[in-house]
């Protein structure tokens, strides 16, 4: 088993920046890759990017490639997601998954464990 908790969600205005960790704890070593998603009222759970557990290697959604940066620190089992100029549109809940096998990271179906999400909001 996997354990996510996401933390660094709030409240914050157009332009500003925040920071989400998502700390795992329990079979970290069974991870390939962590992913970041979200959703926003009345819309599907959309994937933002992921990270290999080995090597580092990401993978960003298209839309969300120049102010969205995630990173990760192994010896803390934590990832990073990193947003900047943030916009009214990023209010969403934003989760990270954890995924153990080989294959797509872009697909919410192919992850096994989640975290309980953390509030985004960004006013105008």
């Amino acid at each position: 088993q996997v354990q996510l908790v996401e933390s660094g969600g709030g409240l914050v205005q157009t332009g500003d920046s925040l920071r989400l960790s998502c700390a795992a704890s329990g079979r970290t070593f069974d991870i390939y890759a962590v992913g970041w998603f979200r959703q926003a009222p009345g819309k599907e759970r959309e994937f933002i990017a992921a990270i290999l557990s080995t090597g580092g290697l990401t993978n960003y959604a298209g839309s969300m490639k120049g102010r969205f940066t995630i990173s990760r620190h192994n010896a803390e089992s934590t990832v990073y997601l990193q947003m900047d100029s943030l916009k009214p549109e990023d209010t969403a809940v934003y989760y990270c998954a954890a995924k153990q096998y080989v294959g797509s990271v872009v697909f919410r179906t192919g992850y096994n464990y989640w975290g309980q999400g953390t509030q985004v909001t960004v006013s105008s």
